[in-house]
């Protein structure tokens, strides 16, 4: 048997930075749903005589990836004692990117969620359980973040929070919950084109990031304002006001930096590029008084977020003042989007 799902990665824009216990957050964050950014995997299975362990080949873009494998593999052990029918059969997973590594967008929250789909069709082909459609994302979104923090808010459309908080009825430390229904039609078209300022790999990975934030004596005061900032934007988005949303996501894009280099140790993760590319968002902008922002994940490439009715304006100034400083020239155009599908044969 054979399952394949597709899913986008987000960009988070009240971002989630420390967790604790097992992979829950210390603040409740809320993210946009990408469209062209998407990882595609297909699970395929069949029953074994040796259900003692879980068997596995991993591809990555047609070719065996012992490092992926092995972490797909930890993930299933994991979680084996919730999906005990693992063990029964042998499966095979292949796995590919609609765009490169080290972009810009977190290739983890797109290729973990769409596993974690599959994973949760496959329970429903051989457990029979999990009528209700709610209730199957759901689930898929608790699996994801289990993988990674950040991937159970791929799974639904538009955009998506994870984290308790009192801003959002239906909020979950455990999974994701859908915010297509408190978005303004205006954000549901929204623009987010990268920057791609590096391609280099980061010198300090996400997961090192969030264990730095245990130490991090600005800690206490990010969940409080991450809390407020959510509060803000959530009235943002419901009236569609692009100048709050704007003043949030910068604001937010910054002190991620900020708590990196104020960890112990600290470490930049922005370039020269990512500083001067900011500048002259933040110059454009004031000249031109267009709705143009910017975001950063954690690395040194630049999100633009900006409404459909500028795109023209936009394509154009980057094409004359930003387009120099992508490395190779490199830019990634996407969009808001629909959230994961199952793709069938």
């Amino acid at each position: 048997m054979k399952i394949t799902f597709r899913s986008p990665s987000n960009l988070a824009i009240i971002k989630y930075w420390g967790k604790h216990g097992r992979q829950l957050p210390r603040n409740a964050s809320i993210s946009l749903t990408l469209n062209n950014a998407y990882s595609e995997t297909s699970l395929e299975y069949v029953e074994k005589d040796d259900d003692s362990e879980i068997t596995l080949d991993f591809f990555f873009e047609g070719l065996p990836n012992e490092a992926f494998g092995k972490r797909i593999l930890k993930f299933l052990n994991s979680v084996s004692d919730e999906l005990p029918f693992l063990r029964e059969y042998h499966l095979t997973i292949h796995s590919k990117n609609s765009f490169p590594h080290s972009a810009g967008i977190a290739s983890s929250a797109s290729s973990m969620s769409a596993l974690a789909l599959c994973l949760c069709q496959m329970e429903r082909e051989v457990a029979y359980s999990l009528p209700a459609e709610e209730m199957f994302y759901q689930r898929a979104s608790y699996f994801s973040r289990l993988a990674s923090g950040s991937a159970c808010r791929s799974i639904y459309p538009y955009a998506a929070s994870w984290g308790k908080t009192n801003h959002i009825a239906g909020s979950s430390d455990e999974y994701a919950a859908p915010c297509a229904s408190q978005l303004h039609d205006v954000f549901k078209t929204f623009h987010d084109d990268i920057l791609i300022i590096s391609h280099d790999e980061k010198s300090v990975s996400s997961s090192a990031g969030h264990e730095l934030m245990e130490g991090n004596p600005f800690a206490p005061l990010r969940y409080e304002l991450a809390d407020k900032n959510l509060g803000k934007l959530m009235h943002a988005f419901k009236e569609g006001d692009l100048d709050t949303f704007g003043i949030i996501a910068e604001e937010e894009a910054l002190m991620l930096h900020a708590l990196m280099m104020t960890s112990h140790p600290s470490y930049i993760l922005m370039e020269g590029g990512s500083v001067e590319a900011i500048k002259r968002v933040r110059n454009f902008r004031t000249e031109s008084r267009l709705p143009i922002y910017f975001s950063l994940d954690a690395g040194p490439n630049l999100h633009l977020l900006y409404p459909d009715s500028i795109v023209k304006e936009v394509k154009s100034f980057i094409q004359s003042d930003l387009i120099q400083l992508c490395q190779g020239g490199k830019v990634i155009e996407d969009t808001v989007g629909m959230g994961a599908v199952r793709i069938k044969d």
